[in-house]
């Protein structure tokens, strides 16, 4: 799909959960929030393979459905190939996935927060 900016920007809305992924080895984490930043339940922890990857779908659906929203995006880093496995689970689901630059991750949490350091 080749989209513009404007495009994806759009597909972010106010009825729209915003789930990050940070991708490891073996374990995933992952966080919730909404399109002013505001976090949703505590993080989650699952393995890379087709038990945690159920586990983290049944996860964020069901916290949708508890705050209203209709509409999911799954953010995740390009680890090495460890984010692979994921985007394919998620899109069987039918799940919007989105690959995030590295570099703009930590721009952004730079931004955030004034820090350089990875905490």
């Amino acid at each position: 799909m080749n989209s513009t900016q404007n495009e994806r920007i759009n597909q972010i809305t106010s009825s729209t959960l915003i789930v990050g992924v940070d991708i490891a080895k073996f374990k995933h984490v992952a966080r919730a929030q909404d399109y002013r930043g505001v976090e949703f339940g505590k993080s989650i922890t699952f393995e890379n393979d087709r038990e945690g990857f159920e586990m983290f779908v049944s996860w964020f659906r069901k916290l949708a459905t508890e705050k209203g929203f209709q509409d999911v995006i799954v953010g995740m880093e390009p680890t090495g190939h460890y984010w692979l496995n994921l985007a394919h689970f998620l899109r069987e689901q039918h799940v919007t996935c989105a690959v995030v630059n590295p570099l703009h991750v930590k721009k952004s949490k730079e931004l955030d927060d004034n820090s350089p350091t990875k905490n």
